[in-house]
């Protein structure tokens, strides 16, 4: 279904919830994992992603059609677990290094990752990265979105982009050769 179709049953009061659970039904599973990536514990995933549909149901009104549906829906989901990150380092008072140790240790311990050594030695390299070359990684390298897509995502210039892709690619090579 077009965006356009579906915000019309979104705006329509008769066909309100029916266009909502297609729009979460279509996104949830793509928000998700964009979310996961981030926070790599499933429950704060979970609990971030209806979080999400929540801020997208207040706010779809308000939605001005200058994006696609999924770029406002991903800088959405993007803005949710930069602030979620934030609150965790300011509520247990830890350091950039104790974040990405305590989401280590949990990459370790999860039964929801599967993947061989290299997956999760990738995983855990992703984690030493800043959040927003985190964040540019994963768009480009697992979601394949084009750098313009990414830039509205972000509000960032494609330049930008471009270099904290560069940049975070450089250092998750250095990390995997490390050895």
């Amino acid at each position: 279904m077009e965006d356009n179709e579906l915000l019309s049953k979104i705006r329509n009061p008769e066909t309100r919830n029916y266009g909502f659970n297609m729009l979460v039904r279509y996104y949830q599973q793509r928000v998700y994992w964009h979310v996961r990536k981030m926070v790599i514990d499933h429950d704060d995933a979970d609990d971030l992603t209806q979080e999400v549909f929540i801020k997208i149901h207040r706010y779809i009104d308000t939605f001005r059609e200058d994006s696609q549906l999924f770029t406002w829906i991903y800088r959405i989901a993007t803005n949710e677990c930069l602030s979620f990150l934030q609150k965790k380092k300011r509520r247990f008072f830890l350091p950039i290094g104790d974040v990405t140790a305590e989401l280590s240790g949990k990459l370790d311990s999860a039964a929801h990752i599967s993947g061989d050594e290299i997956q999760l030695k990738l995983q855990k390299a992703l984690l030493k990265l800043p959040e927003k070359q985190r964040l540019v990684f994963n768009m480009k390298y697992f979601d394949d979105l084009p750098y313009e897509e990414i830039a509205k995502i972000t509000e960032t210039s494609v330049g930008a982009l471009k270099a904290s892709y560069h940049h975070a690619v450089k250092k998750i090579e250095d990390f995997l050769t490390a050895d």
